[in-house]
């Protein structure tokens, strides 16, 4: 028995007619009826009751029809699930992020049309430091990750490079240039001396990049310490915390000022060295997953109509 013998009964159940039902078919009548009765013969059983007027579903004709309409039903949900996983519509997605990229609204914006797009997809977030997606997207352990760190596309990566964005330095709100009420930028210069609270480290966005801007201004940042420990936060929030407290300032992207901290003024830095945090895409380069795809689409949107509308 194939699929359309089973359309063919279903036909016929629904319209108690085979006439009628040759014609919703689109075929003669003649042929649905040996279509009607080969069924019946695999089956060995009655399947309808034939009458002047039409047809009536036996017994073992109203089990048939249930059963047979759960099947249709059943095949075509696999035929849909099939085609919505071809088109990334479809499956699981595990996106990486770390402490600073959920802050730029070009994250939130695309993982929000992703999901409302696709919302058959479960979606998983993971939160970890650049290095950390890096490999955890090498492996498989993730599928994507927003990263900051500086990179290549070697190593079976794919890197799509989303934006650049302005550092700003968070001061302790004691500081003196925390102080003066025109906001006015900050060379990097004048932070020479300053103690630096580093967020992660080397080969973390935050980390290389603070070090470079610091280093093309003329000086190497001077690192605090406590005890014999050199001062590296784990987590953004922990670094401005620390800042918070005094300790030191240290560099953030532009994005986190809308993360207020107590103790914690933000200004903007002035000149052709200020430092600049790159939002990136991590994927693996040989990725066939269709959702990874529709994923890396969006996320390319989001942060092309962002530059068209900054």
């Amino acid at each position: 028995m194939e699929l359309r013998h089973l359309r063919y009964f279903i036909a016929v159940a629904e319209e108690k007619h085979i006439t009628r039902a040759a014609e919703r078919l689109g075929m003669q009548q003649p042929p649905l009826s040996q279509q009607i009765k080969a069924i019946e013969r695999e089956l060995d059983v009655q399947l309808f009751l034939r009458k002047a007027r039409g047809v009536e579903l036996t017994d073992a004709g109203r089990a048939f029809l249930e059963e047979a309409r759960a099947t249709l039903m059943h095949l075509d949900r696999a035929f849909d699930s099939t085609r919505r996983a071809s088109r990334g519509e479809q499956g699981r997605l595990c996106v990486g992020v770390t402490s600073t990229t959920p802050f730029h609204p070009v994250v939130p914006r695309a993982i929000r049309a992703f999901r409302e797009a696709c919302p058959m997809v479960a979606l998983t977030l993971e939160e970890c430091l650049s290095n950390e997606s890096v490999d955890r997207v090498r492996n498989e352990q993730m599928d994507v990750a927003f990263v900051r760190a500086a990179m290549g596309n070697g190593q079976g990566l794919a890197v799509t490079s989303l934006l650049d964005e302005p550092m700003v330095v968070a001061l302790p709100s004691s500081h003196v240039l925390a102080q003066t009420k025109t906001e006015a930028p900050v060379s990097l210069d004048r932070l020479s001396r300053e103690t630096f609270i580093l967020y992660g480290p080397p080969g973390t966005g935050m980390y290389d990049s603070t070090i470079a801007a610091c280093r093309a201004a003329g000086f190497s940042p001077r690192i605090g310490n406590l005890g014999a420990s050199t001062q590296l936060a784990p987590r953004i929030t922990s670094t401005l915390s620390l800042v918070g407290a005094g300790l030191g300032i240290t560099f953030v992207p532009a994005s986190l000022q809308r993360m207020n901290m107590e103790g914690v003024i933000y200004r903007s830095i002035k000149g052709s060295n200020r430092p600049m945090a790159t939002l990136k895409l991590a994927s693996r380069r040989d990725d066939k997953s269709a959702v990874v795809k529709q994923f890396i689409n969006f996320v390319r949107k989001e942060a092309k109509d962002y530059a068209v509308g900054t």
